[in-house]
């Protein structure tokens, strides 16, 4: 069997999208601004009309940008969304927000990895002393009304006294993250189901160890001997994996360290068509609902602009490329 331990949890996008996500999830994204953000699979929870999801993560940009103009999104507990130089806030996030069309609830970016470590852990709240005397404390985002509903936190988090401190020692009590899924791509995928994430791994292992299902998307899948050669280089085991979809550039127009930098020219495109409604409809039904798989979608990049972007393999980026 070529494919070991991993042949029942390799599927297609659509088969994995299908099976673990549902209307109203909590879903945590991998990734961070533009790198490595799971974008094949947040193009098949578009097509697929999933809606009223309940999307968490630490900070994000275009996977989030895009579920969130597509309607898909209904609830957002974040640190911060944007996308580097072209669009320091996320675009159809910030036009949502401002409309009313979502509920968001902001942390820092230490609180929100607090969370998703403690929900890993099994535990009910994390504590710190991070964001005391700050609007990210006296300031909530989710309305009275949702709040205990679903996966929604009685409360944005609680200050207590230290039991073990002085009179007046003040700590914040974060509550754990548990989503019931998590995206994340990753450079390689082992037949035995060992993932290993090549560079920062920003949230992406705290999400996968909290989440009831994990769905992974990869560039490559190594045989089991290569992949256990240097252990220490593995990110998570086959146990907390629930779907493996080999995708060639799922993480695209982002970045995947060794494999390809972000995509400069599309993430401009993306920008000048997201900031009106009418071109980001166009942008949908062109890149979205138009592409049947990810090798159409790649035919429609283009090999020229593939190239430009492939990362040289030691390191990591691509050499030369214009970044305007």
């Amino acid at each position: 069997m070529p494919y070991d331990n991993l042949q029942s949890k390799l599927m297609t996008a659509q088969e994995a999208v299908e099976k673990f996500i549902k209307n109203g999830d909590q879903l945590a994204l991998g990734g961070f601004t533009v790198n490595r953000n799971p974008m094949l699979i947040a193009r098949e929870i578009i097509k697929q009309r999933i809606q009223n999801l309940h999307v968490v993560c630490h900070s994000h940009g275009q996977a989030l940008d895009l579920l969130i103009g597509a309607g898909c999104v209904s609830h957002l507990e974040i640190a911060y969304g944007g996308m580097g130089r072209f669009a320091p806030t996320c675009i159809r996030f910030r036009k949502a927000v401002s409309a009313g069309l979502i509920k968001t609830e902001d942390y820092s970016n230490y609180q929100m990895s607090l969370r998703f470590l403690g929900g890993a852990m099994g535990l009910p709240y994390m504590v710190t002393k991070s964001g005391l005397e700050t609007d990210i404390v006296r300031m909530d985002g989710f309305p009275k009304e949702d709040r205990g509903k679903g996966k929604i936190p009685i409360k944005k988090l609680e200050i207590a006294q230290n039991p073990f401190g002085k009179e007046n020692d003040k700590v914040v009590l974060l509550p754990a993250l548990n989503p019931d899924v998590s995206i994340i791509h990753a450079q390689y995928v082992g037949t035995d189901g060992t993932v290993r994430i090549k560079g920062l791994t920003f949230a992406d292992l705290e999400q996968a160890n909290s989440a009831s299902k994990v769905i992974v998307t990869c560039e490559e899948i190594l045989p089991r001997s290569e992949i256990r050669r240097d252990p220490d280089q593995n990110s998570l085991p086959p146990f907390l994996i629930d779907a493996v979809v080999k995708a060639p550039m799922a993480a695209h127009p982002t970045a995947c360290q060794y494999f390809y930098d972000y995509d400069p020219a599309h993430l401009r495109l993306y920008c000048d068509m997201a900031y009106d409604d009418n071109k980001f409809e166009r942008y949908l039904k062109e890149w979205v609902y138009d592409i049947p798989d990810q090798m159409a979608y790649l035919e429609k990049v283009g090999v020229s602009q593939l190239l430009k972007i492939k990362a040289d393999p030691t390191l990591g980026y691509a050499v030369g490329l214009d970044r305007k």
